[in-house]
This record gives C-alpha cells, structure tokens and sequence, in this order.
C-alpha cells in the first residue's frame, strides 16, 4: 500500500507565496504522527507533503491520500483533494475543520477522520485494505494518551524548519474561551501522555532542544511539575505554550526553568479585563500582566505575548495602548492577530446571529484578515490597526526597547525570531489588503453540529 499525507498551507504561511521565514517555522506534528500510526502488517510505503516548506506536487501514485486541514486551509484542501479525487485517488479528509464542518467536507472526501485519529486512522487504513472503507470515522479521547507512537520525523523535509523537535505531553484544554476552536472541536479533551512516555521520546531527539506544541501542559499543576521533574536530568533547552498559571506558582516556575525552558508562548489576548472576562478568560488577570512578564525574564524564560483584536468592548484606542504595554513590559517576542469567529465557536453563533459575519470564505479565516463587523470600529480600521500594531512593535526603536529586557541566554533565539517577525511584519500589508465582504450574505447560515 502507499500512502500520501499532505498538509496544504494558506497564502500567508504556503512555500511559494508567503512570509512566514524558516526561523519561525517548527515541524507540526499531524503528518508524522499518522505516519506513526500506520499500521506494521500492511507494508505500506509512507510519504508527507508540507506545503508550508515545500510546493505540492500531486503527480503522485497512492493508494490513499490523508489530508489534513485548519480553517484557514479548507478550500485550499478541498481543492486538492477534488482534484485528486478526479485523478482517481482515495482521499481521507481530516483535522479541526473537517471536525468542525464534517458535512461540509464530506463533499470533497471519500472519508472523514474527525477528532483525534490514534484509534480510527489504523482502523480506516486496515478498512481499506480489505475493500470496506466507512465514511466518517471517529472515536472519543479519553483521560489519558497512553502509547502514542513516535513521530515519524525523518520523512520531513528537514531543512525548512527551524526544528522538526516538535512533541506534545498534553492535548486539548480545560478551559472554555469563546473565540478559541479547541473547546469546541474537541469539547471537555484535556489528555495527558505518561510522563516516562514524554521522557522516551525525548530521549529520541538530534540535539538537546524540542518545541511542546500543547496548549497549556500547566493546567493540571501537579503534572506539569513531575514532568519537568522528569526533564531535568535530560539538559536540553525547549520552548512551548503556556498560559500565566506559569508564572503564579513559584515551584512551577523554577521547575520549568531548571528542566530548561528557555521560551514561552502566551495568549494575553488582551490588555484589558473587561475584555477577558467577556471572552471567558478571566482566569488571567491583566493587572498583573507586567509582573508575570518580569517572574518569567528573571528565570531566564523569553515570551512570545499574543494579543487578539477586535472584541466588542474596545476602540481604537486598543492597538496604541497595547503596543504601549508591549513596549513597557519588555515582551520579547508579539504577537498579533484578529479575533476570527471559527465555525462552531460562540464567538462564531453570537455574530452570525447579530448578522456581523461578512463572508464564510475560509481562505481569510488565516486570523489576519478581518471577517466580520466589529462593534467599535469598521472593518476596515481594524485591519488598519493590525497592521499598524505590527509594524510598530518590530520598527528598530521598538526592536532595541525590547531586547534590553531579554534574558541573555536566550538571546540569540531572541534575534532570529524577531528578524523573522520584522519581515513578516513589513510583507504583511501585501498579503491582507482592504476587506472582503459577500453582498449575497443575507440568510443566517446552520453551522454543522461537531461531531465529537
């Protein structure tokens, strides 16, 4: 049997048209884990295509072709993947838009994958061997992510990431923030892997450094510390996501630093209260914002801050106070984007019903791009504002204000990633210029029940 996996990329991140540099680019981690996942007694002869490093080339022959998509890929993978059905390949569609919209994608798959695939992929692939392939195939994600197998990272094209060290010792996450499509995709998953099992696969890793791509392994405190326990003994140097819990427990934090974190990626999302807690993340506090950023630099930890525009309570005020803030408390790496109403989330149901979407081309649903009707702005002011906003955070003032706050041991990581962001900062107006907007969008859309 052979087996094509494909990973098709939106115009902003896609090989051949983007902006996205390799120095900000980690290996992700689906292709290679369901190429893991394929099972031994079929024999079958496994290849990946990112289209985030490499162009797709689909004069290929396979048995079976598994593509997998975000939002913001969809019609891209429907594309390919109707022009590969044509050519007469069996296609499996998956990912977290397929499990948003399953009917939606039906269309353009002869399978489905929704929800995570460590039982159903090996099933359907098993399935097709013996000639009776099922449509749609998914299967509940229980507490604990026992025995997933190690990423098959040698099938990478190696040398268009910054790292293919790319793992995950948790998925989903407990928390309900109604612009985020984790809740809703993969409603109440909050799975952890045994932490001997993290430890292994570690230990399988071409030098001393790694990337965790959970959401917020720190959740759930007293894992998060007998993992970084764990990790101590292993001296590498890694970077993940986190959300301030971090840096609110002292024992955590030092953990985190002595098991050598060098690098954390925040969703602040907004420097405003009032605005957290209306998007259900008062679980941060924003007044303490500047005081998490200083406990994190003084453990050696950089931050990558990630603030999200365009909730209904701001202004234009927004995009000034919080470049301000950024600049202030010495984040060493922000991050900006739109707030986009991702099929299925509150965030999407409370505009749809207010008529504020203006349009559902999945292409712009990239998070910057604006899609719908801000309350205190106009669209096309807000787009203005994000484009502004990341301009002035990577110009050479406030590139030079930030580095004296970074921790020296991180600082060559330090400057490669913002020289990539600063590239991306000034190519982005090309990419998102004015707004879209569907004139025949007249009649509320049913978004499809998730199945999961």
């Amino acid at each position: 049997m052979k087996i094509q996996l494909l990973s098709p990329a939106g115009e902003i991140h896609r090989n051949s048209t983007g902006i996205f540099k390799r120095s900000l680019r980690y290996a992700p981690l689906t292709l290679t884990t369901l190429a893991a996942m394929v099972p031994e007694e079929l024999e079958a002869e496994v290849t990946i295509q990112d289209e985030g490093v490499q162009p797709l080339d689909l004069n290929f022959d396979a048995d079976v072709v598994g593509i997998t998509a975000i939002t913001g890929t969809a019609q891209r993978a429907y594309n390919v993947a109707d022009e590969l059905r044509a050519r007469g390949h069996t296609v499996v569609l998956g990912g977290v838009h397929p499990t948003l919209m399953p009917q939606e994608a039906a269309r353009h798959a002869d399978s489905l994958v929704t929800g995570y695939a460590e039982q159903t992929w090996p099933q359907l692939l098993r399935d097709y061997a013996a000639g009776s392939l099922q449509p749609h195939y998914f299967a509940p994600t229980g507490r604990e992510l026992r025995g997933v197998p190690i990423a098959r990272r040698e099938l990478l094209k190696k040398k268009g990431y910054a790292t293919v060290n790319s793992i995950e010792a948790t998925r989903g996450c407990p928390h309900q923030c109604d612009f985020c499509v984790v809740p809703t995709a993969w409603k109440g998953v909050y799975a952890h892997r045994p932490v001997e099992e993290v430890i292994a696969e570690l230990r399988t890793f071409t030098g001393r450094h790694a990337i965790f791509i959970d959401l917020s392994p720190v959740e759930d405190v007293n894992y998060a510390k007998a993992l970084y326990r764990a990790m101590i003994p292993l001296r590498i140097r890694w970077l993940g996501l986190a959300t301030t819990r971090l840096a609110e427990d002292a024992e955590l934090l030092k953990l985190a630093a002595q098991s050598g974190c060098k690098g954390v990626l925040i969703g602040f999302e907004s420097v405003s209260q009032q605005t957290l807690n209306g998007t259900r993340k008062h679980f941060h506090a924003a007044s303490r914002y500047a005081e998490h950023v200083r406990r994190l630099h003084d453990h050696g930890i950089g931050i990558q801050g990630c603030f999200v525009f365009g909730f209904d309570d701001e202004d234009e005020s927004v995009f000034e106070r919080t470049v301000e803030f950024v600049d202030k408390t010495k984040i060493d790496l922000p991050r900006y984007a739109v707030a986009t109403p991702f099929p299925g989330t509150p965030l999407y149901r409370r505009l749809e019903a207010d008529g504020r979407l203006l349009h559902r081309n999945w292409s712009l649903y990239d998070v910057e791009h604006v899609v719908f009707q801000p309350k205190g702005m106009s669209p096309e002011r807000l787009q203005e504002g994000l484009k502004w906003s990341w301009q002035q955070s990577y110009s050479w003032p406030s590139f030079f204000r930030r580095l004296s706050g970074a921790p020296w041991s991180i600082l060559p990581l330090w400057l490669s990633t913002n020289l990539g962001y600063r590239y991306f900062a000034q190519h982005l107006p090309s990419k998102a210029q004015g707004v879209f907007r569907d004139l025949s969008l007249t009649e509320p859309h049913q978004v499809e029940p998730v199945t999961v």
